[in-house]
């Protein structure tokens, strides 16, 4: 049996442009040339792979976990800035490398993808509000350069895989009850029809979750409900087929920012919300189909396609004043949107005097949009009654879609030096056609198209089988989302059609090393951006962009994760992360080499657990961010904090039943901080105030069927 290296072949398995894939395609030969393609789930290697990236696995995020937000369980991956908004209508706040920092709402410069089916939009705006912890296999971190190779992103690449069903069945139901009236419950079936060899074998998860809370401050609860599916079936002996479903409904409470005195008086006061009773609500449903074959022991195939749709309905804190110019799209937001894509690539393998691997491919994309603005309040004897629905004041259809081609290829040099070499054309059109014609509110009509040619590549030298170093450098492209397009700064109607797309270079040296059962790595960077597209304003929760001309990010990050004297392990983390405007973004001020803002310049993380496989288990983590300025002035900030959380647990056997019962405290002294800033907010409300210390219990009940 020919069974390819992971040493050669992980990153191209996990890491390849665009389409994920959770199949190690290794190929067998038996007697009658009959090639059997293995369903065994592959992750990346964090060792081999010629940048910088981590692996979380889904056991360790569910392990005395609540199991809502990828803040619980990703704060050990260094170059990555998770910040809990306890704010559910705007998702949690995530960057890579300082990109993604600026957005209110959602996820920028970060491209995401569950299962191979993106969960960010063909024009680079995602969110994590489909994700499962339940069900989560693992999730791949990928930092820098390499990052080029996926489109229309800047920061990096966030991979969630699922979990597979395999022999014997199993139903699992777990539940988490929190302070602040958090509730958690969920189902999750997992099982297979044979072992996956053989035709006709199935394998499936199904997992829904749902989750409510009253919310730490005023007018900030929420409810979500959420359901993943994944079937597999196994075709024939070289071919799989998969489909993956998913479906999100949340309604959510938008608390909005406190200015600084503001928080000191009453971190959990929310005055304009209430007023506003400014809310949002999601629905979305999307599938996807992915087919993989193995037609030669050095070729395989592999197409996926997806399609989904989703609904948005925002209320801002807008006042009436603003409202009544012609030319302003109102205080209620309305959003329907479908996409769809599909992605196609042939790997080969082989031999030109060295062994050298390649794929290539072409991804497409689309999505149509109907935006609707309306006023945010109904005159009620002359006075505006905020929170109501009231007249149309924005009707438009947009239109986006991208085609890129990308061509990847690994050539090992020596036994030890090897390159990894690739291209992507990335070209985004978008296109917008306005139905709301108005006394001073003309027609806003208008295209854009963008293109970029993204080359990345590395070299990477094994310095021993445990310690390999490596040198990378590559382009990365990102474009304005259409919210960016969306709103202008100068208060008339129409697209922000003036906004650019920013591009980056980044160079990179790495090194890792295994040690024992454990690994420990360090990666120095420096990233050059020009046109970069950052906060104007931003006000009553409408945020308008504008290009900052170059910027530089320079940096560096160190991880260790290591197990010992059987079921201990520890974990750290840090990053430091100098973020700076290398031209002035501020009219009158001079902001030339100021801090760029929502950006820590240094963040640590550090846990120790006992983690035995059964019986009592605890541990204690300690978390650090340093100070986060919140506007392009550096004059307002987030000071640095340090929190601490405990957990502890007691999980046992009982013939085919298996409980896990734990608690945890998080801030356990009880902190006062800022979770994250709304960055460059026009009224000084940057604050969003962290809960102080909390308290949680689970129960965790899995039944195998055996």
């Amino acid at each position: 049996m020919t069974i390819f290296s992971a040493r050669y072949t992980a990153f191209y398995v996990s890491f390849l442009p665009l389409l994920f894939s959770p199949l190690a395609l290794a190929a067998s030969e038996t007697n009658d040339q009959t090639l059997i393609v293995s369903a065994t789930p592959q992750s990346v290697s964090e060792l081999d792979t010629p940048a910088a990236v981590s692996v979380v696995d889904g056991e360790d995020m569910r392990l005395a976990t609540p199991r809502i937000n990828l803040s619980e369980s990703l704060t050990s991956v260094p170059g990555l800035q998770v910040q809990n908004r306890q704010n559910y209508a705007q998702d949690l706040q995530l960057s890579i490398r300082g990109f993604g920092s600026r957005t209110t709402y959602g996820i920028r410069g970060i491209r995401l993808y569950v299962d191979g089916i993106p969960a960010t939009m063909p024009d680079g705006q995602g969110q994590t509000s489909n994700i499962d912890i339940s069900s989560i296999q693992n999730i791949e971190v990928l930092r820098g350069p390499f990052s080029a190779l996926y489109g229309n992103a800047s920061g990096g690449v966030m991979n969630v895989s699922t979990e597979t069903g395999h022999e014997p069945p199993t139903i699992e139901a777990s539940s988490y009850y929190g302070s602040f009236g958090t509730w958690r419950y969920g189902l999750k079936a997992t099982g297979a029809l044979g072992d996956g060899t053989q035709p006709g074998d199935v394998d499936y998860t199904v997992s829904t979750t749902r989750f409510t809370t009253h919310g730490y401050r005023d007018h900030s609860s929420a409810q979500k409900n959420l359901a993943n599916a994944k079937l597999g079936v196994r075709i024939d002996d070289t071919s799989k087929l998969a489909l993956i479903f998913n479906s999100v409904d949340s309604k959510a409470d938008d608390p909005g920012g406190l200015t600084e005195s503001e928080w000191q008086v009453d971190p959990q006061q929310s005055p304009r919300a209430e007023q506003f009773n400014t809310r949002k609500t999601i629905k979305q449903t999307q599938a996807g189909l992915r087919y993989e074959r193995q037609l030669s022991v050095q070729d395989a195939i592999s197409i996926m396609t997806y399609a989904g749709e989703r609904e948005t309905t925002q209320y801002q804190s807008i006042p009436i004043d603003p409202q009544l110019k012609p030319s302003h799209a109102g205080g209620v937001i309305t959003l329907q949107r479908h996409y769809q894509g599909i992605d196609n690539r042939w790997t080969h393998r082989g031999e030109l005097g060295i062994p050298v691997t390649f794929t290539t491919g072409l991804n497409y994309e689309n999505m149509s949009e109907n935006r609707k603005g309306y006023n945010n309040y109904r005159l009620v004897d002359g006075v505006p009654e905020y929170g109501q629905k009231g007249d149309l004041r924005r009707n438009e259809r947009n239109l986006m879609w991208n085609v890129d081609p990308y061509l990847q290829s690994q050539w090992q040099l020596t036994q030890k030096l090897s390159l990894d070499a690739g291209v992507r054309y990335s070209s985004v059109w978008f296109d917008s056609n306005d139905r709301y014609i108005a006394p001073g509110n003309g027609d806003d009509s208008g295209d854009a198209s963008y293109h970029k040619w993204l080359p990345a590549g590395s070299l990477k030298y094994a310095i021993t089988d445990a310690w390999n170093v490596y040198l990378a450098a590559g382009r990365g492209f990102e474009t304005p989302t259409i919210n960016e397009l969306s709103y202008r700064s100068d208060g008339q109607s129409g697209m922000n059609f003036a906004l650019q797309p920013s591009t980056n270079d980044t160079i990179e040296i790495g090194s890792k090393t295994r040690i024992g059962d454990g690994l420990f790595t360090a990666a120095l960077f420096q990233t050059n951006t020009d046109d970069e597209i950052v906060v104007e304003s931003n006000n009553g929760g409408r945020t308008t962009y504008k290009n900052a001309g170059k910027t530089r990010r320079q940096g560096g990050e160190l991880s260790w994760d290591q197990r010992f004297a059987g079921s201990w392990r520890v974990k750290a983390a840090w990053t430091w992360l100098d973020a700076t405007y290398r031209s002035n973004v501020c009219g009158d001020q001079n902001c030339n080499g100021n801090r760029l803002p929502g950006i820590a310049q240094n963040m640590g993380f550090a846990s120790l657990g006992y983690v035995p496989d059964e019986g009592w288990y605890a541990g204690a983590d300690v978390r650090y961010m340093g100070d986060i300025m919140a506007n392009d002035e550096n004059t307002a900030k987030a000071p640095s904090y340090t929190v601490v959380g405990l957990n502890t647990g007691y999980k046992f056997y009982y013939s085919s039943l298996m409980v896990d019962l734990f608690g945890r405290v998080d801030n356990l002294f009880d902190k006062t901080y800022v979770g994250s800033v709304i960055v460059n907010e026009s009224n000084d409300r940057y604050y969003e105030p962290a809960p102080g210390r909390n308290y949680g219990i689970g129960i965790n009940l899995a039944w195998r069927f055996e």
